[in-house]
């Protein structure tokens, strides 16, 4: 059994408590190079690609304070859920096992060849694979195991999936309030731009802004459903995370200072020709990798609007395993005389 490193709780807040993951804070850069390339600017790039656990990315802050709440709960198996590539489920295995806990992992779809599945394996996490492409109903399926494991004498988390729940959004409010604390000698951003997915990320993000009593405006980039549909989603998320820090709960934060724009295109993790391009500028310029689920679209999102700003920019990069410029992307700059 791996041995329990005690949880915390954050000293600045009445947050829940915190299982010690990531190293923190993740760095605020500037893209000189990237906006030369533009010819516009200032860009800002906060880091967490580079959070410091695995190759987790942003998911590590969510995983914090579910695996804190987890142990304070004395549970003994952490249930989660997602697709074959899904960055979430890797990181959760891996948390999961360095926290003592087990963990299983219900996905839909196959196996396939996936680098994610394949590391949460090597984590030592129990894959069940649905076989169908029914993404809808993973959350179900993970309580329902949940349930079938507490009646068998376990002590199971159950988790949705991308860990979005008011708990998981603790980890970008927590993070709002690092990136005030990194913009404070520069210039207010005119805007801040995030990838939403399941949406705990954007949701915390939205409520520590709040907290923190600046007013940024957000630009989410909604890769996985019409922003219809997550916006809802995302005020239940932000509200249900401020009351859990004690701060203001108006449930009216996120339309104040949020805009959703689609990025949903050909299908989820299916990169447009003009996003691979920009994550391919972005990798000759600053190298960074990009994937083509969520930093590909967001970054294409941030760089279209720079020109129209007047002020700085920050894009939030979320990380994750593998980038953008997949195989097929690399084959098809090849072809165009490696030209981005």
């Amino acid at each position: 059994m791996v041995t329990r490193t005690a949880v915390t709780r954050h000293p600045a807040c009445s947050a829940p408590p915190r299982y010690p993951l990531a190293v923190l804070p993740t760095p605020l850069t500037r893209a000189h190079r990237l906006e030369a390339a533009l010819g516009c600017g200032p860009l800002w790039i906060k880091r967490d690609d580079l959070a410091g656990f695995g190759v987790a990315g942003n998911k590590t802050r969510p995983l914090e304070y579910l695996l804190g709440e987890a142990l304070a709960q004395g549970c003994d198996v952490l249930v989660t859920g997602g697709g074959p590539g899904s960055n979430f489920t890797a990181a959760a295995a891996m948390a999961a096992r360095t926290a003592g806990l087990d963990c299983e992992l219900i996905i839909w779809g196959d196996r396939g060849d996936s680098a994610n599945l394949a590391l949460a394996t090597a984590a030592g996490a129990r894959i069940c694979l649905t076989g169908d492409r029914d993404r809808a109903g993973i959350d179900d399926r993970v309580f329902a195991r949940a349930a079938e494991l507490r009646a068998g004498g376990r002590r199971p988390y159950p988790v949705p999936r991308g860990g979005s729940t008011p708990v998981g959004a603790v980890g970008f409010a927590v993070a709002a309030a690092e990136l005030v604390e990194q913009l404070r000698p520069h210039p207010h951003p005119a805007l801040l731009v995030i990838a939403v997915g399941s949406g705990g990320s954007c949701a915390g993000l939205l409520a520590g802004l709040d907290m923190a009593g600046v007013g940024w405006p957000v630009l989410g980039v909604s890769v996985s459903r019409p922003p219809g549909e997550i916006g809802a989603r995302l005020t239940e998320l932000a509200s249900g995370c401020a009351r859990l820090l004690g701060g203001p709960c108006t449930g009216s934060a996120p339309a104040g200072r949020l805009t959703l724009v689609d990025a949903v295109g050909a299908g989820f993790g299916v990169a447009s020709a003009h996003e691979r391009e920009r994550a391919l500028l972005a990798l000759r310029t600053e190298g960074l990798l990009l994937d083509d689920t969520y930093g590909a679209p967001a970054l294409a999102a941030a760089l279209d609007r720079m020109p129209d700003l007047g002020g700085p920019l920050v894009y939030w990069h979320t990380g994750g395993l593998v980038p953008a410029i997949t195989q097929r992307g690399a084959r098809e700059c090849a072809a165009q005389g490696g030209t981005p």
